[in-house]
């Protein structure tokens, strides 16, 4: 029996999202048995749209050029794609938001917020890495929760002074566990901030 056999996690992706950091994700989760969904944003919702070059159709693209659907794992292998519109807090053990920019649309959408709120009242796994924590800090804006707020917390220091004055103590670790609340800091951190999720979630 894997350490992570039976549980069901979720990452967040949107246009501009860090590849790696999604990628290398989707894979040591699965590595250690769970269900991994990668969940994307709407590619018509207000103000989502891709720069390098843009059309409606294109595919949810990261800063990198990796598509979600992606091309080299076959759907319902190693993964299982959803809309972010699809998602319960009741079906998820985890939620995980990589950096790169896609974090900026993503906290735009009032879905995510509220799906991001609910996971964390019920105390799930809430992570969040590089320019994640950046939907943590609307999260606790919008729905009132203390996702940043009174934490420990790390991410890219482009993030510092958003967290500080979100109310969250920025760190400069690798990777930071504040209750249910796992923050990772750069693509370099990717192994201990997944060490950090599954001791969670084990």
């Amino acid at each position: 029996m894997k350490p992570l056999s039976g549980k069901r996690v979720v990452l967040l992706a949107a246009h501009e999202f860090e590849d790696i950091e999604l990628l290398y994700t989707i894979l040591r989760l699965g590595e250690e048995g769970a269900e991994v969904h990668v969940a994307t944003l709407p590619k018509d919702a207000p103000g989502h749209f891709h720069t390098r070059p843009y059309w409606p159709d294109k595919p949810i693209t990261g800063r990198f050029g990796s598509t979600v659907p992606f091309y080299v794992l076959g759907e319902g292998n190693t993964w299982h794609h959803r809309s972010v519109d699809d998602l319960k807090a009741e079906d998820y053990d985890a939620v995980i938001v990589p950096g790169g920019f896609a974090p900026d649309y993503l906290r735009h959408h009032s879905g995510v917020l509220k799906f991001v709120a609910d996971m964390h009242r019920h105390k799930k796994i809430s992570a969040a890495i590089c320019h994640g924590p950046q939907v943590f800090i609307s999260v606790d804006a919008e729905e009132g929760t203390d996702m940043i707020r009174g934490r420990r917390v790390c991410g890219f220091t482009a993030v510092k002074h958003d967290t500080i004055n979100a109310g969250g103590q920025f760190v400069d670790e690798a990777a930071v566990t504040d209750g249910n609340v796992v923050t990772g800091r750069v693509p370099d951190d990717l192994p201990a901030f997944c060490r950090e999720i599954i001791k969670g979630l084990s």
